[in-house]
């Protein structure tokens, strides 16, 4: 396709702010039905490039041009809605519900971001993340030519991603043009045809999505003479689970199998699962945490909603958890009742007498001040040890986050939200806990940083509880992932997010009854009949059937690692086989008694 044809082009364009050269003539250009990832790591230009070649900044030289007529819609990292304004002004221009309800897309875009938020509402009472949807759907409605895209998973959670990169590719099927800036890997993998790499003033251009961009770039590396070998080793690894692991990302056309197969032939699974669970029981014995009958709820009277209800949880040693669920259902809260820092309504939780807990919260406002970064790390550890007995010193640490040379003197309130985030998670390594809970840990954080901290996570053995929106990353660190669904209920997802977004769809589309409605947060009600007893003790069989299968989990793992070692002692290799399939049918029967228990349970 000729350059004419492009939407945009843009033609050896540099910009520099000071000294610091960010794009340095650069040609690039977008046509119809391109949907653009941009990665790179923070502040290295990706929001630059975008405003350059949608016309909000000139370059200092080179030549950005547009076709005419391209309408252009931008969502930025921050909104100029005026405050006074509602919902319906900011979607559509205030028009009746009876006229823009007419038209069955808008109606789905409206019912799936904005579901819980009265069209009445002022901008400007609005949260962060209901702000955000407000600006997408704006976006989606405007009808534009081209949608440039600043983090726009941002404040979403997993559902409203998934509903998004479905409806975005509706759109790039009517030869809607994107540019993503997005640090949401599994978003940029499920929506891009190609990604753009910012590094070092120039823009590297990759065919296909998150995978194949994974596997070129890996290839590059291995060609490129004197690149790190850790770098390397880490593209590798990520690819090598990209390529195995259960979510496999690698169906599309453009991510040549034999080729990523060739890269990875000599690369182990990211972690031996069952060697750190051994060592996690000699640092943290049997016992982490037992939720035991827990109630918690919030408000009073009309306004008062069960969070947790009758929850009983046992959490091992070792164990890798994944918690979902929509906002508002209760994840942060559970997190805060593990620590201690707040106490259940009803029940108990007992915590093991060893447990050292490392808690990365939401909020990064310790982290301020005129201190520089060095000093901060400095008091908290000289020497970290990791797991495996290797020692790393808070120096190795700082450069495998990103901090070296000028940004190790930098005062941490001149820090950006993602360094004030790297720094607030390598501190907390280096307190040397047994239990981490994340809450929502890659906010802010790059592609390349998410990566480090995964490979810090393989190696890390201890007790993990991770609170994400990122599918990405809550399916590369944890083994096995719980939902709040609401009405107080936590439940087990043997199929993982996939189930999880199944079941919300299913419970979406049951038709309505002529009872009162059900609130959205709350779980489908019990079914007439059932007494409280069989309810409570389908909790139980639930609770058990859980522990089950996650240790099924950890016997099909340790059969799997078992195979790859057995790979040329055939008669071995035919008795393991044997061994997984009766493992596999016991997970089937397991798996079924789960739904049964869990339809009861209500």
């Amino acid at each position: 396709m000729g350059a004419m044809a492009n939407l945009i082009n843009a033609d050896a364009i540099s910009i520099a702010y000071g000294t610091r050269v960010l794009l340095d003539r650069v040609s690039l250009g977008l046509s119809r039905g391109d949907v653009v990832g941009v990665v790179g790591r923070n502040g290295d230009g990706k929001t630059t490039l975008l405003e350059l070649l949608t016309g909000s900044h000139d370059p200092d030289s080179g030549q950005v041009t547009r076709t005419g007529s391209v309408s252009i819609g931008h969502l930025a990292q921050t909104d100029s809605f005026a405050p006074d304004a509602t919902v319906r002004d900011v979607i559509v221009d205030g028009e009746p519900d009876h006229v823009w309800a007419a038209n069955a897309e808008t109606r789905s875009i409206v019912r799936h971001l904005l579901a819980d938020i009265p069209l009445e509402s002022r901008v400007g009472s609005l949260s962060g993340g209901e702000r955000r949807r407000t600006a997408l759907v704006a976006l989606m409605l405007a009808g534009h030519d081209l949608l440039v895209l600043d983090e726009p998973t941002n404040h979403l959670d997993v559902e409203a991603v998934a509903w998004l990169a479905q409806h975005l590719r509706a759109l790039q099927a009517r030869d809607i043009a994107m540019l993503v800036v997005s640090h949401d890997r599994w978003f940029l993998d499920e929506i891009c045809t190609r990604i753009w790499e910012v590094h070092d003033a120039q823009v590297d251009a990759y065919d296909g999505g998150y995978a194949a961009y994974v596997l070129a770039r890996a290839e590059r590396a291995r060609q490129a003479a004197g690149v790190a070998a850790r770098r390397k080793n880490l593209l590798r690894k990520e690819l090598a689970w990209l390529r195995r692991g259960p979510p496999a990302r690698t169906s599309k056309p453009k991510f040549r199998i034999d080729a990523a197969n060739a890269l990875i032939s000599d690369v182990p699974p990211p972690r031996d699962s069952l060697a750190l669970q051994q060592f996690s029981v000699t640092r943290l014995g049997k016992d982490v945490f037992d939720l035991v009958d827990v109630d918690y709820a919030i408000g009073a009277g009309e306004q008062r909603r069960v969070l947790l209800d009758d929850l009983s949880w046992s959490i091992g040693p070792g164990a890798r958890t994944g918690l979902v669920g929509v906002n508002g259902t209760g994840k942060t809260t559970l997190l805060r009742l593990l620590t201690g820092e707040l106490a259940p309504d009803a029940g108990r939780v007992k915590r093991g007498r060893t447990l050292r807990i490392g808690h990365l919260s939401q909020n990064v406002g310790e982290l301020r001040g005129s201190r520089r970064v060095l000093e901060v790390v400095e008091e908290q550890r000289r020497v970290t040890a990791l797991a495996g007995g290797g020692e790393a010193s808070a120096s190795t640490l700082l450069e495998d986050f990103g901090f070296t040379q000028d940004k190790l003197t930098t005062r941490l309130d001149d820090l950006s939200g993602g360094e004030r985030r790297r720094l607030q998670f390598l501190r907390l390594l280096l307190t040397e806990p047994n239990v981490l809970l994340l809450d929502e840990p890659t906010n802010d954080l790059d592609i390349d940083t998410l990566t480090v901290i995964e490979d810090y996570l393989d190696t890390w053995p201890g007790t993990l509880i991770v609170v994400t929106h990122d599918r990405y990353f809550l399916e590369r660190v944890c083994d096995v992932t719980y939902a709040l669904v609401g009405g107080g209920r936590c439940v087990l997802l043997p199929g993982g997010v996939e189930q999880y977004l199944a079941d919300r769809q299913a419970a979406d589309t049951q038709p309505t009854t002529d009872a009162a409605p059900t609130p959205a947060t709350q779980a489908t009600p019990a079914t007439p009949g059932r007494g409280a007893a069989e309810i409570r003790q389908a909790r139980k069989d639930l609770a058990r059937l859980e522990s089950q299968l996650a240790r099924l989990e950890t016997r099909i793992e340790r059969v799997h690692a078992q195979m790859a070692e057995s790979a040329s002692d055939y008669p071995r290799l035919a008795a393991l086989q044997t061994e997984l399939a009766d493992v596999l049918a016991e997970k089937d029967e397991l798996e079924a008694a789960w739904l049964e228990a869990a339809e009861v349970a209500g």
